[in-house]
């Protein structure tokens, strides 16, 4: 807008510096409206009712610069006088005389010598002029319509307030987190570990199963269970396999979906994901790196983080709902158990505690094949692979096949021609990379030799006596 007045300029920064002055936004929109800019016009006017929804000024002046009512145009003092008209001559200059005792003469004097050359004379105004004629009868204003034109322009006024569901919340709570429906993973799905499979068979999946057998003897719809174990061999793919197997809905949370800046707002976090998880029962809630959230207090020194873990205790044992926790399954996942604090691992809360070793020789031959399915192999002994890989995470092992083909692939693009995955490909992988557990074994060994109180890390003590670790 290079071309427009320093006037409309001006008040364009004044409109900016004071959104909220309506006299001046109209003054504003009149000017733009004088100019012929109809399109901004009505966008001052929209936003002049916003501030002042009653406003009959405002209200006016949209009427007039949505075309129904046209403002008149300005008539300037040189477009009184005839086009034609020639110019008059110098006439001796008179005295002046006050506004006071100035009087208007009859009859004005001629404008041109010759009347009969002159064409037509203007209406001479008065200082007195007649009244106007009454405005006509202007047709209700549809402001719907008005509202659709000027949507792009100007926001909404208001917003909706959202609809209460039934459970006495908002609706938009529930889709605060995000709750997954139950899934296709099964615990079948899950190759080897038959071990895992028992301790979970036996914690939830034989009472879900068996109703009235889990009535008989007094066995609820809840519990929780901690999964620790080195990193990379399927805490996470376990615990959706339970929820597969229960046909219930899974929450996953992190540190990220709890901790908050604002004081007392990660505690509401904590609590609002328990309250979905009840509305959602039957529910998994999956804590994953639950040494994040729920670290020993006696070595935090943030009283916020303590907080945290104050409220993740009493949503576990259900005391802020009347209904408890029934229907509502906790598992818990972590590399360093020994660093969760002590009060989440006994009875009701977190009360049983499951090893995840690396994966077996029947779960690697799975995790190989899962890896190699859509790569070009050729001939591949997976016996030789699955002995070459034990101690592998299941991490490792995708990292062993992904290194194989990055060999394959650079030999084809250095001699032109496609060659397929071999053995020696796999089996040289596996030479290069070190198993990723072995660093976790070593701390744990210390852990379990020596902090091993009430019998925490018995059956962790018994695989490194197996592996001659100890």
């Amino acid at each position: 807008m290079a071309d427009e007045s320093p006037l409309i300029r001006s008040l364009r920064a004044a409109v900016a510096a004071a959104p909220g002055d309506v006299p001046l936004r109209l003054h504003f929109a009149e000017l733009l409206l004088a100019e012929g800019l109809g399109d901004e016009a009505v966008a001052e006017a929209a936003v002049a009712l916003q501030h002042a929804p009653g406003d009959a000024a405002a209200r006016a002046l949209m009427v007039r610069a949505m075309g129904m009512a046209p403002a008149p145009a300005p008539v300037s003092e040189k477009a009184a006088e005839p086009a034609s008209a020639p110019e008059k001559p110098a006439e001796p200059a008179e005295p002046a005389v006050p506004v006071e005792s100035a009087s208007v003469p009859e009859k004005p004097a001629p404008v041109f010598e010759n009347p009969a050359s002159a064409p037509e004379k203007p209406a001479p105004v008065s200082e007195n002029p007649a009244p106007a004629p009454e405005e006509p009868v202007v047709p209700s204003f549809d402001w719907d319509a008005a509202e659709q034109q000027v949507r792009d322009l100007v926001g909404p006024r208001f917003l909706d307030a959202p609809q209460a569901d039934g459970a006495g919340g908002t609706a938009g709570d529930a889709a605060a987190w995000d709750v997954d429906a139950p899934g296709a993973v099964r615990l079948a799905d899950v190759g080897g570990m038959d071990e895992v499979k028992e301790r979970l068979e036996a914690a939830f999946l034989a009472p879900m199963r068996n109703p009235e057998l889990r009535r008989l003897y007094g066995k609820s719809l809840r519990g929780g269970l901690l999964l620790y174990g080195p990193p990379g061999c399927g805490k996470t793919f376990i615990a959706r396999a339970v929820a597969g197997e229960l046909g219930a809905n899974f929450l996953t949370v992190s540190l990220s979906d709890v901790l908050d800046m604002w004081i007392g707002a990660s505690e509401k976090n904590i609590h609002d994901i328990f309250e979905t998880a009840r509305r959602q029962a039957p529910c998994v809630v999956f804590l994953d790196e639950l040494d994040a959230l729920g670290a020993k207090r006696s070595r935090t020194h943030h009283s916020g983080l303590r907080n945290v873990v104050n409220q993740l205790l009493t949503e576990l044992d259900g005391i802020a709902s009347g209904a408890g926790n029934e229907g509502v399954f906790v598992l818990a996942a972590t590399n360093v158990p020994w660093d969760v604090d002590i009060a989440l691992r006994r009875p009701g809360r977190l009360d049983r505690t499951l090893l995840v070793l690396p994966p077996d020789a029947a779960a690697r031959e799975s995790i190989l094949r899962y890896h190699l399915r859509e790569r070009p192999i050729e001939a591949v002994d997976l016996g030789k692979l699955v002995k070459a890989t034990e101690d592998f995470s299941g991490a490792d092992l995708a990292h062993v096949c992904e290194t194989a083909a990055e060999a394959a692939l650079l030999d084809s693009a250095r001699t032109g021609s496609v060659r397929l995955i071999t053995t020696k490909d796999l089996l040289g992988a596996a030479r290069q990379i070190k198993p990723s557990t072995e660093p976790w074994f070593a701390a744990a060994r210390n852990v379990a030799m020596f902090a091993n109180e009430g019998g925490l890390y018995d059956d962790l003590l018994a695989h490194l006596k197996r592996k001659r670790k100890l």
